[in-house]
């Protein structure tokens, strides 16, 4: 029988922390019940979810997979207003702040 402990944990996998050093990036870990790091992922799911998932049902995992993917590259990114983004797209965002960083 598997014991509980009463005292909070994180969990980081040791493959994925050795990918993003190898890549020269910084993982974003925030403290022990903060809930601000899953913020951004946990809205993107919630918004596949409405907007892609729920709206039929996938006969196989590989119509499922071309379904996300294009939804992400043909729609999330270059055309979905984002409120974090002043109402945005995440492309025109980009562009935009790529050109004030440069000016």
């Amino acid at each position: 029988m598997l014991q509980r402990s009463s005292e909070p944990s994180q969990f980081t996998s040791w493959g994925f922390s050795e990918l993003i050093r190898t890549k020269s990036l910084i993982g974003s870990m925030g403290t022990v019940g903060d809930c601000y790091d899953n913020a951004p992922m946990e809205s993107f799911w919630g918004s596949m979810q409405v907007e892609l998932l729920n709206r039929k049902k996938w006969r196989t995992k590989i119509e499922l997979s071309i379904a996300i993917a294009e939804w992400i590259e043909h729609f999330y990114n270059p055309e979905r207003l984002h409120s974090s983004l002043g109402y945005l797209p995440p492309i025109e965002f980009e562009v935009l702040h790529s050109a004030q960083t440069q000016t």
